[in-house]
């Protein structure tokens, strides 16, 4: 048992025991939302590992963020920026190498934003997802397409789920931030219009034309897409316990589901690792065998989306820390890519750990380092220097490798934070 689980263990045995004292009233619901809220006021140590690890500078780390922030946001047009305001008050995060505006990238441009305390740049984002990529009418009723041209014309009216869980996540942390203001600006409202959204639909469909849950009723795990004919399976990174604990907290209803949602999602990340390598495929089964949909493209294997289950799992652990499996699972992948060769490992893989590509890629490289908030291996500072020695990401591909790497430098140095009420 780690230290870090010991504490949680002891500070839930106060709870229980306190909340089973005379003038406790609570119902079970209540008591739920007691401990999470004592779990996550007392455990708010968020280490910088570029200081621990690294010896950096408190203050050269907060200026190497600022530094990244300010390219990938008002950087050079053509080969640094991916933040684009449109006058007056509107901005959006573009797939420089798609052409396009993705939730993917909205939300998590709004996570930045709210963590590093950017209310304009926050505002203007969550207004051009709003205005243009949620659908305010009809059976997708407060969900979003999930992506849109830069004119905010939508490519695609269905959901990806991830999308619109950073976007609640994001949402409530602005209101406990910076508290509620007027129309599509009470943040709170706007997140519990998702939340309800996403089990207000109907519960299961194999009709193509039936919008779905965004949650599998059944087994509470999050869906490829809540559409009858693709929400017979998930994927692994779109699976965010850390959030469901608190929006089981902060929601206004269905706090039980969020609960369940939760253990659900731990459970289910654990069938879907391979067992020797620690690879997640891009999609899964619900049952966690890697799953390659009709249409191809190799989702079986631990390609794009799967580089950020290693964040996930560390995230989870340092704000919950349910379980000692995340230091289990982050050693594990971190010795794969260790053997691997640690500045020239590949950026795709079978779940068994054969190679299916050739590049390294900053993103990766974000997220192994960021696995190192769990791990305990011996050369997981080597991951997080990796991280410190990679250019910023610039160019074609700067979209989605420039997201992961500045979620990474917030994570690593303690600035991704549970912004509390």
């Amino acid at each position: 048992m780690t230290a870090r689980t010991m504490m949680l263990t002891i500070l839930l045995i106060v709870t229980l025991v306190h909340q089973s004292s005379p003038g406790c009233f609570c119902h079970a619901q209540c008591q739920y939302q007691n401990q999470s809220r004592n779990a996550t006021h007392f455990l708010r140590h968020y280490p910088n590992l570029f200081v621990e690890l690294l010896s950096r500078s408190e203050s050269e780390v907060l200026a190497r963020i600022d530094s990244v922030f300010q390219q990938l946001f008002y950087g050079d047009d053509l080969t640094q920026r991916i933040y684009y305001p449109v006058e007056p008050d509107m901005a959006y995060i573009e797939d420089i190498f798609n052409q396009d505006v993705r939730t993917e990238g909205m939300s998590y441009g709004m996570m930045i934003a709210v963590q590093l305390d950017k209310k304009a740049e926050f505002d203007r984002l969550w207004k051009w997802a709003k205005t243009f990529m949620q659908h305010q009418t009809g059976p997708l009723q407060h969900y979003f397409a999930w992506h849109c041209t830069t004119d905010g014309t939508k490519i695609d009216a269905n959901p990806a789920s991830d999308g619109e869980e950073w976007m609640v996540m994001a949402l409530l942390f602005a209101a406990n931030r910076w508290g509620e203001g007027d129309g599509i600006y009470q943040y709170r409202a706007e997140a519990q219009k998702i939340l309800d959204a996403m089990l207000g639909k109907a519960p299961v469909s194999d009709r193509a034309d039936v919008v779905t849950n965004m949650f599998n009723p059944k087994n509470k795990l999050v869906v490829f897409v809540p559409v009858g004919h693709v929400d017979d399976f998930t994927d692994p990174s779109y699976h965010l316990p850390h959030f469901y604990e608190l929006w089981a907290l902060w929601a206004d209803k269905n706090n039980r589901f969020w609960q369940q949602a939760a253990k659900a999602s731990r459970k289910f990340l654990k069938r879907a690792v391979h067992p020797e390598t620690g690879l997640a495929p891009d999609y899964a089964t619900f049952d966690g065998k890697p799953f390659d949909p009709l249409w191809g493209g190799g989702h079986g294997d631990f390609r794009f989306d799967a580089w950020r289950v290693a964040m996930n799992v560390a995230i989870d652990y340092l704000w919950f820390a349910r379980d000692d499996w995340p230091v289990f699972q982050s050693n594990r992948l971190l010795e794969f890519f260790y053997r691997q060769g640690i500045d020239t490992y590949s950026n795709q893989y079978t779940v068994d750990g054969k190679k299916v590509g050739d590049d390294h890629s900053p993103g990766l490289v974000a997220m192994n380092a960021v696995a190192a908030l769990a791990a305990t291996h011996e050369k997981r500072g080597k991951f997080v220097e990796a991280l410190w020695n990679t250019p910023v990401p610039s160019g074609t591909f700067r979209y989605y490798d420039g997201m992961l790497y500045l979620l990474a430098l917030l994570q690593l140095s303690g600035n991704f934070r549970i912004i509390e009420m």
